[in-house]
């Protein structure tokens, strides 16, 4: 059956000129079908917050990104796959039992130098739980010492040793990316565990209290983005300080553990050059998925970079030709 949204993107998107962008209202739900819509009609889900899609018809090649977004402009790294988490959505498979698999501070080093000379912007590191490593400190520190950097983390870790190793950690080019799926404990806690809601906001008041810039992501359902959600979750933020440029609300991809959520393949997804201990890969909810993996060969970091660009730009030209031989909107 198609339904309301759908013949609104049809509308909306049919009339533009290829590269141009609509706003389409979203209700309830509705986040998936926007996705799966986008992916099969070769157009392109820019945003979709706030009950409002942004949609692009067409898709973007590297020149029409914005500068940071452009593929090669950031660099992921995956310090290690454990966690001391277990979230049923979580796209890298961690948990207390994965192995860790960690990169280690030598082949960190060496990829943020690499990184620097080949054009890349920010670093990336996430995980796994990076707080779960001992010289994350000294891995925050190389990092900054080359490129901004962002570091995410539950935030659920903040004491004894491990706040110690935080106050070592630079202040300055240096963001902490705390997790927190909601303005309340239950949704959070169902997909991460009973008590992680408020040991998360507890770690976002610690970071906040020991002067790091915070930026604060939550990964909500498709059933969870209405309007009285979002407004709830955005007003906590608000009264923590957090500004509204650094509270992110990304729908749960359909990878890893989860078993919901929004397909993402290479074809659909702009990339973000990711490296693991295993190799590099398209995009980081890809990173522990075959389907996804660039090479094993972590050096020379510049041919991976330049691999992907070309493979991005195979992509853009084939969908940009299959659009103009059929267009679908």
């Amino acid at each position: 059956m198609v339904t309301r949204v759908v013949l609104d993107l049809v509308d909306a998107v049919g009339r533009l000129p290829t590269g141009a962008t609509a706003t389409v209202p979203v209700a309830d739900g509705d986040a998936v079908t926007v996705a799966a819509w986008c992916t099969r009609t070769g157009n392109e889900l820019v945003s979709l917050v706030d009950g409002q899609a942004v949609v692009r018809r067409g898709r973007a090649s590297a020149s029409d990104l914005p500068a940071e977004r452009r593929p090669g402009a950031r660099l992921w790294l995956y310090t290690n796959f454990d966690c001391n988490l277990s979230c049923d959505y979580c796209c890298a498979r961690s948990s207390p039992r994965t192995p860790r698999r960690a990169l280690g501070l030598d082949r960190i080093r060496q990829l943020v130098d690499e990184a620097a000379a080949a054009g890349v912007t920010e670093v990336y590191l996430t995980g796994g739980e990076p707080f779960l490593l001992t010289d994350l400190d000294h891995i925050a520190n190389a990092c900054t010492a080359r490129l901004p950097t962002t570091m995410l983390t539950n935030g659920i870790l903040f004491r004894g040793s491990r706040l110690a190793m935080l106050r070592r950690m630079p202040r300055q080019r240096l963001t902490l990316q705390i997790s927190l799926d909601a303005a309340t404990p239950e949704p959070h806690d169902h997909h991460r565990g009973p008590g992680s809601w408020q040991r998360a906001l507890d770690g976002i008041r610690t970071a906040l209290a020991e002067g790091f810039h915070v930026r604060v992501a939550a990964t909500v359902p498709a059933d969870q983005t209405g309007e009285a959600e979002q407004a709830a979750f955005h007003a906590l933020l608000d009264d923590l300080g957090i500004p509204r440029d650094d509270q992110i609300v990304r729908p749960i991809a359909l990878r890893g553990v989860a078993d919901t959520g929004v397909v993402l393949t290479t074809e659909t997804l702009l990339p973000e050059v990711t490296v693991t201990a295993e190799g590099v890969y398209w995009h980081p909810v890809g990173a522990d998925h075959d389907d996804q993996l660039v090479t094993r060969d972590l050096f020379p970091l510049a041919t991976a970079i330049t691999e992907i660009q070309h493979r991005f730009a195979g992509y853009r030209r084939r969908t940009e030709a299959v659009a103009q031989r059929f267009p679908c909107a």
